[in-house]
């Protein structure tokens, strides 16, 4: 209880101050000129060189240590007769809070050693750190002035964990950063309950909550110096809105302008895949779990992965990543221009387990060496690669090698610049030689690999490196009903791109890409790259499909809104509606939750018909979380079902003029709620499908 009193004494010291102030000065502070800003994103107003320059350090850094630590080390993943339990074992094993809270007392890591965490994660080359200040349990992990339910009040240990971690990353030269839940088990104003707690609700204030935890995050960038990021986590449950990441990515901006936030900050994350629209959402980078995207985002990103299968410490789970795996990961993340957060789970005692310290000392050593290939680095130039994956800087191409070629023939294809230099960054000194061909460049490797697990070379060039793409063919869409517009391009700034609509692949004789295409009939486009007379990519084909609108139905509803049947229970895919009885049947405006009194276990079936204003391709947009579908008619348009976070699927159709019929369903489980249902069309931008044009 020391806090408390502790909190009295300063806040009538604040009063005393405050009082003295008034009397002294009246005067406002002088305001400072405002500079032109361009909004960025949902919650901030920044330029483009200011964002930059906030996210440079972290850019260049693409290999980070996640630190996943707290009181469910102590029963290290087992409960009762279960063993597969982790972090988020208060919830898994229904374990009620007054329960839980007696690990607390347990909780003694007198084997907890800063400096060896730190130098473990600076051995391995990770430049910054990322540990759990407060997960979803609610135990807190530093000194907090706003519970006693944290490590210097509740147990035996009484150190500032995260002080003492702070103080070492700046003396070895490490960002420290804090991961800090949105949701929060044990405190009693967050809602919603756990489905199956005995706690009463009664009482709570979620808006007490959000300050409580506004307050802890103050602390967390007050009182431990400068703070790299902010990673936020359990927005998805529906207390949380869109409105509160805005605001509560403002409040830290405010407290740290120059920190860095993840997206979980606000709602908008797809799930595990993590992606979300920079534009609208709040949030700094998309945050990909337990994966790594097929391609680029196009935004700043960062995968976040455990080295066997769970993030708490589970002493029984022994799915270890091989070092191969997981250097391979590194470098297939760089590749596409994101960083690595690779998770260790320290034990109740405060140790790193053994298979962490083998892992992170084997990829320490391969850094060592190979670095220059990681940091700094952007994303690789080539389309693909069958034997590994590129990263680029400056005018360097790094070549990964994952798998070795049976001859030692090296094969890259689509690099157009000749190197200056090819060599080994295990072995500078010996050059290698390349054959060059047409779009392709041949390397001489060594008989052998030089590494064990990914071999680098380094193509030093005179410029910027050309390397060519197959070329992209785009449309507004891949169906049309009166004529197409089609357009290609290339990533070379000096070749030409040929192209067929019979069928036939491209050839000198074909015709040269010179304006847009258009089309006016099916068609299969085909193009290809080429130089000096030359083919220097593959061929690339897209086929687009003249179909007539779907006709409109004369005999069609007059009544406004739409007809809907209201369900309960607990799916993990869209069930068959038609073969249950529903709760409710009604009426409604628009396409929204209004017909549902709960947040989760439900499901809507809605049915009407649609105006359209005139014929033309359409595009219907289905947000939910979890799944749904819209057909018109009996065709599916869009197809999003299944268990995901917010997730937003587009699909298209022609329609003629006048009334179609609709049917949207959608179906809630567990977690954040997100449905909307938006469409756009001739003269139409994307917009929610407002009343006016539904029908039943």
């Amino acid at each position: 209880m020391r806090k408390k009193a502790y909190f009295f004494f300063c806040a009538w010291i604040g009063i005393c101050i405050m009082l003295s102030l008034s009397l002294v000065s009246c005067k406002k502070s002088p305001e400072k000129s405002a500079e032109p800003e361009t909004e960025m994103q949902a919650g901030k107003k920044e330029t483009a060189q200011e964002r930059d320059d906030r996210m440079t350090w972290w850019r260049e850094a693409r290999f980070g240590l996640f630190i996943h630590w707290g009181l469910y080390a102590i029963p290290a993943g087992e409960w009762k007769d279960r063993t597969n339990h982790a972090e988020w074992i208060l919830t898994t094993a229904q374990i009620p809070v007054t329960e839980y809270e007696k690990f607390a007392p347990r909780f003694n890591p007198v084997k907890f050693a800063p400096e060896e965490w730190v130098r473990s994660a600076k051995n391995a080359g990770m430049k910054y750190i990322v540990i759990t200040s407060k997960h979803h349990d609610g135990f807190c992990l530093f000194d907090s002035r706003k519970t006693d339910y944290d490590v210097m009040d509740a147990t035996p240990f009484k150190r500032d964990i995260l002080k003492e971690l702070a103080d070492e990353c700046r003396k070895q030269g490490i960002k420290m950063c804090w991961y800090h839940s949105i949701m929060d088990w044990h405190h009693p104003d967050y809602l919603p309950r756990r489905n199956w707690e005995s706690r009463s609700a009664e009482g709570a204030d979620f808006d007490r909550y959000v300050e409580y935890m506004k307050g802890q995050v103050n602390e967390l960038l007050t009182n431990y110096g400068e703070i790299g990021v902010m990673w936020f986590d359990g927005e998805w449950e529906y207390t949380w809105t869109r409105e509160r990441g805005i605001d509560l990515y403002a409040y830290v901006r405010s407290i740290a302008p120059d920190i860095i936030i993840n997206n979980r900050v606000g709602k908008g994350r797809a799930g595990m895949a993590g992606t979300y629209d920079p534009e609208s959402a709040s949030g700094d980078f998309g945050t990909p779990e337990q994966e790594i995207p097929a391609t680029g985002l196009g935004y700043d990103w960062e995968t976040c992965m455990t080295m066997n299968d769970h993030w708490g410490y589970n002493k029984n789970d022994h799915n270890w990543k091989s070092i191969e795996d997981l250097i391979q990961k590194l470098v297939d993340i760089a590749s596409k221009g994101g960083n690595f957060l690779l998770n260790v789970s320290p034990t109740a005692e405060g140790l790193f387990p053994q298979e962490s310290i083998d892992r992170l000392k084997a990829m320490g050593e391969w850094m060592r060496v190979n670095s220059d290939s990681i940091y700094g680095t952007s994303a690789s130039q080539f389309e693909h690669l069958d034997w590994g994956r590129s990263t680029t800087k400056g005018h360097i191409l790094y070549l990964h090698v994952f798998d070795w070629p049976e001859d030692n023939k090296l094969v890259v294809p689509g690099l157009v610049s000749k190197a200056q230099k090819i060599y080994s960054l295990a072995d500078p000194q010996t050059e290698l030689s390349c054959d060059y061909q047409a779009g392709t460049a041949v390397i001489s490797l060594p008989e052998s690999s030089l590494d064990p697990y990914v071999s680098v070379y380094a193509l030093e060039f005179s410029g910027k490196p050309e390397v060519v793409r197959s070329p992209k063919i785009s449309s507004e869409s891949d169906i049309f009903h009166r004529d197409l517009k089609v357009t290609l391009s290339c990533s070379l700034e000096v070749a030409e791109i040929r192209y067929t609509l019979d069928g036939s692949h491209p050839t000198t004789d074909s015709p040269v890409y010179r304006d847009v295409i258009r089309l006016d009939d099916t068609t299969l486009v085909k193009a290809q790259v080429f130089r000096d007379g030359q083919a220097v990519s593959g061929v690339v084909e897209k086929q687009y499909k003249k179909i007539p609108p779907r006709p409109a139905e004369k005999s069609a509803g007059r009544t406004p809104g739409l007809e809907y049947a209201y369900y309960q229970g607990d799916w993990e895919r869209l069930p068959d509606y038609s073969a249950l009885l529903p709760e409710i049947q009604g009426t409604t405006e628009k396409f929204d939750l209004s017909p549902s009194a709960q947040k989760e276990y439900f499901g809507i079936r809605y049915k009407g018909y649609i105006h359209v204003p005139e014929d033309g391709l359409y595009r219907f947009y289905v947000a939910s979380d979890d799944g749904s579908r819209l057909y018109i008619g009996d065709e599916l348009v869009v197809d999003n079902d299944g268990l995901h976070g917010p997730t937003e699927i587009m699909g298209r159709i022609i329609l003629e003029k006048g009334k179609h019929p609709i049917h949207v369903e959608f179906f809630q489980r567990t977690g954040g709620v997100d449905f909307e249902v938006a469409y756009s069309g001739p003269g139409i931008t994307k917009q929610p499908v407002p009343a006016a044009i539904l029908f039943h």
